[in-house]
C-alpha cells in the first residue's frame, strides 16, 4: 500500500472510532446508576420518593452559566494561543489567539449584561424599582 495514502485512512478511521467509544463509555459510566435506580425502586411503594431519587442521581447543575467566568478563562486562552503564535508558531496562531480573546470579551461582557443569579437578578429589579 502506498505510504501517502495511509494518514488519510487512518484520519478517516479516528474519525468513526472515537464518537463511538465516547458513546460506549458513556453508556457504560451510567449503566450502574440505572441498574441502582431500577432495583431501589423496586422496593419502593410511594412515587414521590422515586422522584426524590431520580432528583439525587440527576448529574445537572441546577446554577445558571458564569458568563464572567467563562469570558475570563476564554480571554486568558486567546492570550496564551496569541503569544504562543507570537513566540513559536506565527501569524495565523496570532489570528486564532485573537479571535479567542475577543470571543471570551464579548462572554464577559455578556456576563455583565445579563445577571444570572438569583440574588442578581433581585438586585437589579430593585435597583429599577428605584428608579
Amino acid at each position: 500500500m502506498d505510504q501517502n495514502i495511509i494518514i488519510p485512512i487512518f484520519g478517516m478511521i479516528t474519525g468513526i472510532i472515537i464518537p463511538v467509544a465516547v458513546f460506549i463509555w458513556l453508556y457504560y459510566e451510567g449503566k450502574d446508576k440505572r441498574e441502582t435506580v431500577l432495583e431501589i425502586s423496586k422496593n419502593l411503594d410511594n412515587s414521590d420518593k422515586i422522584e426524590e431519587l431520580l432528583k439525587i442521581f440527576e448529574e445537572r447543575k441546577k446554577e445558571p452559566i458564569d458568563y464572567r467566568r467563562n469570558g475570563v478563562i476564554t480571554i486568558f486562552v486567546g492570550l496564551g494561543l496569541y503569544l504562543f503564535g507570537y513566540l513559536a508558531i506565527g501569524q495565523i496562531l496570532k489570528g486564532v489567539g485573537a479571535l479567542v480573546c475577543l470571543i471570551g470579551i464579548g462572554t464577559l461582557i455578556a456576563g455583565y449584561l445579563y445577571p444570572n443569579t438569583g440574588k442578581e437578578l433581585t438586585d437589579a429589579v430593585d435597583d429599577f424599582e428605584k428608579k
